[in-house]
């Protein structure tokens, strides 16, 4: 049967046991005993060509996580002992132990220190591994810009990175957090790429690419994560903001993300959770955010500061009421802002999503605007009911297109 923990004496592993459930630790050793025979080590231990394949990490990062998991011992052995206790503190740790092993896990040269070259490695083993499928497709293969743009949100001190920093980087690239913290699970829960639809359009026009739809995900659910589907592009509808809304239409409900290239070549945007439509006022919920995409990438989620998230304003003719779409921030003051001509707008450092200017400056010229609406696994069968255009889905059309313009209900 292999090692046995309860003739143990390592106090580490009696720890680590108590962390699981007795069917919990069965299938440990289930899990163990398969790898370690395809180790060919007569049940005694799994040997790291097998235990990176069971990870589907190679290279130096797949080599750390032998190195760490396996205690350090140099020995190419990984015993019973060495996956209970790697687990136990893998998965059922506290946060802060949990991103103390990923923290030592950057550590890919085995310095001490994770530097800039470390998350490089890092970044381009889990950028290989998810996307190596799709290398022939326009912008993909190499990865050294997305590699750098990761980089480029991360902090470094004498060209290291502190566990503080570690940290604060962990919440501006959730996606990376995600991708780490899963590597030992049995499931890919980790990389999940939402499939981008996009009919008629060419992919080499478009700013989402599937590197950045991965970075954004990292802040949504599982189920957020399936389809995004491509509802207006200005280089393909014209840059308007009444076509733009006119294509929101497609989304009559459910979230959005919109992306802006501006004329500095910086490319950012919003997570909206609400349908873009005609308010007075900010609306929207906790859900929506903000992030970066190049230069850096970056995402910033409200901080609770204020619950400005969300603006939509269509043929008011108040100052205080600027017409245009936008997140965060104040009135005249956004954290993003695009004017209703859609040729103009501003970004500022904002409260609500601590986000700092998204751009070069704060005065923006868009010369590209995407949004994509996120459809959520479970809207499969409504998907199926709006295609039928049924006289009730037709008259909710209608209705959302009056309100979007400001003429459903004269009396707002």
């Amino acid at each position: 049967m292999g090692n046995s923990e309860s003739s143990s004496s390592d106090p580490r592993f009696v720890s680590a046991t108590r962390a699981f459930t007795q069917t919990e630790l069965e299938d440990l050793r289930s899990l163990f005993a398969s790898l370690a025979a395809q180790s060919q080590s007569n049940g005694k231990y799994i040997s790291p060509s097998v235990f990176k394949g069971y990870i589907g990490i190679d290279g130096p990062l797949g080599d750390r996580v032998f190195d760490l998991v396996s205690q350090k011992r140099k020995d190419q052995k990984l015993t019973f002992e060495d996956l209970v206790i790697a687990k136990g503190t893998y998965e059922k740790g506290t946060k802060q132990d949990i991103e103390e092993f990923i923290y030592q896990l950057l550590d890919v040269s085995g310095d001490g220190t994770v530097g800039r070259s470390d998350l490089e490695v890092v970044l381009t083993s889990m950028l290989d591994n998810l996307f190596h499928q799709q290398c022939s497709e326009p912008k993909a293969g190499s990865h050294q810009e997305i590699v750098e743009v990761f980089n480029n949100a991360a902090n470094f001190t004498s060209d290291s990175m502190s566990f503080e920093d570690f940290q604060k980087w962990c919440t501006l690239v959730p996606a990376v957090r995600k991708y780490l913290g899963s590597l030992l699970m049995p499931s890919d829960s980790g990389s999940q790429v939402p499939k981008l639809l996009h009919p008629d359009v060419d992919p080499s026009h478009m700013l989402l690419r599937k590197e950045y739809a991965w970075h954004i995900g990292g802040a949504l659910s599982p189920t957020e994560l399936d389809e995004w589907k491509l509802l207006y592009h200005s280089a393909v509808h014209g840059q308007s903001f009444n076509t733009f809304l006119g294509h929101m239409l497609r989304r009559l409900d459910g979230p959005t993300v919109l992306i802006v290239k501006d004329r500095e070549g910086c490319i950012y945007g919003g997570y909206a959770s609400q349908p873009w439509e005609r308010h007075a006022d900010f609306y929207g919920d906790m859900r929506s955010f903000l992030f970066q995409l190049y230069p850096k990438a970056s995402i910033f989620r409200p901080t609770g500061g204020n619950h400005n998230l969300q603006w939509c304003a269509v043929n008011f003719t108040s100052d205080s009421i600027p017409n245009g779409i936008g997140f965060g921030g104040r009135v005249n003051h956004f954290g993003l802002f695009l004017s209703a001509n859609f040729d103009q707008g501003h970004t500022f450092t904002c409260t609500t999503f601590g986000s700092p200017c998204l751009s070069k400056t704060s005065k923006i010229y868009p010369e590209t605007i995407e949004c994509w609406g996120v459809v959520p696994i479970r809207d499969d069968q409504e998907k199926l009911d709006v295609a039928k255009g049924t006289v009730l889905e037709r008259f909710k059309e209608d209705r959302h297109m009056l309100n979007m313009v400001g003429l459903a209900n004269s009396s707002e």
